[in-house]
């Protein structure tokens, strides 16, 4: 980001000539209206409140270096200044004149205290991302006012949002950037500017996007900002007089397909990447199949659509960590019976801390670690079998992200609801998986192989048997942990830390705290709460 900033600074010498908004203005295509809520009253005292911290109070005279939490998101808030863009907004839904004078006040004082280049200016200032998610609010604001200092500083953001060195493309970020940059093309009637902001949409949507909906950030919640900031686009592109582009509004239809298979049926996002646990997309359309494997990476299955008792489960594999994934591959989780069962550490926050690092790295993750090997960051991981039926699918993935082959498969059985793992690694090596419980769950025993989970009266079991003989392996370890259950918040939880073994195969019961597991034939019997499961050891598909 600060790169971008100091290529920013640079253009100095090389601003286009200026206009006039008196001669020159067009339609404004962003409304004032869309800007995120505020508290309308605190604002007009100083005080702003963001990202969910403590408010602060600005007061009437602003210090635009002010970062009181030493927080990122908070301080990209600040100079954004989406919440004067709301000021705007409010204005012209109630026609309160004063919300419009401390909106210009508040948007000149940022200008005059923030040159370009300045000594003293906060690097958030004319970082790209608040650079595009500014432009939009002086646009808004040049529909009420006549001012040179508006005029310029419009075309000074037009100048950072076209230069190709600071573009992010094929990002949540560089959509952000022709949004607004699309907007100022409008205003001004410049369509060199409105030209390269649509072309460079289509072009950012197709390469971030993939044919089956798949966003290449590697967090689903991205997919949600994505699809909305698309729709916002769409309707800049119409609003400006031009025509969308096809291949535009496909990429973003297609991302719905990828958003509602990652919505679990209590309406949460599946905690992938960083997407907070909480988020809640709501509104995304699915069709009738209940099971989706995307190439970028996902499996995501349930075993029944708008039914929040259904089970659900995601695998991750596919290309190496890259934007806002995490080194997932192999990872898996589970949600049935209404109940998270197996979750992933989540998102914290984007501060540069250790848990942050944590949450990102394997360990935090439901995978199998190699024993006294390194992790390879950015590893890519092949899907190299799949069997989708009805009521069970299987799954067959291999990597070398710790120099020796890892290999996983993961059968998932519905209505008899069962999840089962197996790992291993070659000869000479072992592995250790992690499991991560939903922090509603308690472990109430340990003992045998058999980890037994609580919530309540309800109960899951968590067993583990050596391979080829599928004799109870114990020496579980269950840890205390933290995981992310929403921006800047924890919970305690468990994780279960196997013991090392060259293959294991591990099951996940839910409905029970004493499965029946039996061998006959060749074949392992589970009896579930919902009756009994037969499955090969390998967990080939049948």
């Amino acid at each position: 980001m600060f790169q971008h900033a100091r290529r920013a600074l640079s253009l100095i010498a090389n601003r286009p000539a200026p206009f006039s908004l008196a001669t020159e203005d067009g339609p404004v295509v962003y409304p004032a209206g869309r800007f995120p809520a505020i508290k309308v009253a605190e604002v007009m005292r100083g005080r702003v409140t963001f990202v969910g911290l403590p408010p602060v109070d600005l007061g009437r005279d602003i210090d635009w270096r002010l970062d009181p939490y030493r927080n990122r998101s908070w301080a990209l808030n600040l100079h954004a200044m989406r919440w004067v863009g709301r000021l705007v907004g409010e204005y012209e839904r109630s026609g309160r004149r004063e919300y419009l004078t401390r909106a210009v006040e508040i948007a000149g004082d940022w200008v005059r205290k923030n040159p370009r280049g300045g000594a003293d200016v906060s690097p958030w200032a004319w970082a790209e991302h608040p650079v595009a998610l500014r432009a939009p609010v002086l646009v808004c604001l040049s529909a009420h006012v006549r001012a040179t200092w508006l005029s310029d500083s419009l075309v000074e953001h037009a100048g950072i949002l076209s230069d190709p060195a600071l573009y992010r493309r094929g990002h949540n970020h560089g959509l952000d950037q022709d949004i607004a940059l699309l907007a100022i093309g409008c205003r001004l009637r410049r369509e060199r500017w409105k030209d390269l902001a649509i072309r460079r949409m289509a072009e950012s949507a197709e390469l971030s996007i993939d044919a089956q909906g798949a966003l290449h950030e590697q967090a689903p919640r991205y997919g949600v900002y994505v699809h909305r900031r698309l729709g916002t686009a769409m309707e800049a592109i119409e609003r400006c007089g031009a025509e969308i582009p096809a291949g535009l509004a496909a990429r973003r239809t297609s991302l719905e397909t990828y958003v509602s298979h990652a919505t679990q049926p209590d309406g949460r996002l599946v905690p992938i990447g960083d997407s907070p646990a909480d988020t809640r997309p709501g509104g995304f359309p699915h069709g009738e199949g209940t099971v989706k494997v995307f190439d970028g990476g996902y499996v995501f299955g349930r075993t029944a659509w708008d039914d929040p008792e259904s089970a659900y489960y995601s695998i991750r594999f596919g290309p190496g960590r890259r934007l806002h994934g995490h080194e997932d591959h192999l990872g898996v989780t589970y949600h049935a019976h209404g109940r998270d069962i197996l979750v992933e550490a989540g998102f914290h926050s984007y501060e540069r801390t250790a848990y942050r690092k944590w949450t990102a790295s394997p360990e935090a993750h439901n995978v199998p670690v190699v024993v006294g090997t390194a992790f390879r960051e950015g590893t890519a991981t092949r899907l190299v079998s799949s069997f989708v039926g009805r009521t069970r699918q299987s799954y067959t993935l291999t990597d070398d992200a710790y120099g020796v082959g890892r290999t996983r498969s993961v059968l998932v059985c519905h209505g008899a609801d069962l999840m089962a793992v197996l790992d291993t690694v070659p000869a000479g090596s072992a592995l250790r998986n992690l499991w991560h419980l939903g922090p509603s769950l308690r472990v109430v025993s340990n003992r045998d192989g058999r980890v037994v989970l609580a919530d309540g009266n309800w109960r899951a079991t968590l067993l583990q048997l050596a391979m080829p003989s599928l004799r109870p392996v114990g020496g579980q370890e269950v840890r205390a942990c933290e995981i992310s259950t929403g921006y800047l918040r924890k919970a305690d939880t468990a994780t279960v830390l196997s013991p090392p073994a060259t293959s294991l195969l591990t099951l996940v019961v839910p409905g029970t705290g004493d499965p029946e597991v039996t061998l006959s034939e060749g074949k392992v019997t589970v009896h579930t709460s919902g009756g009994p499961v037969s499955f090969t050891p390998s967990l080939d598909h049948p």
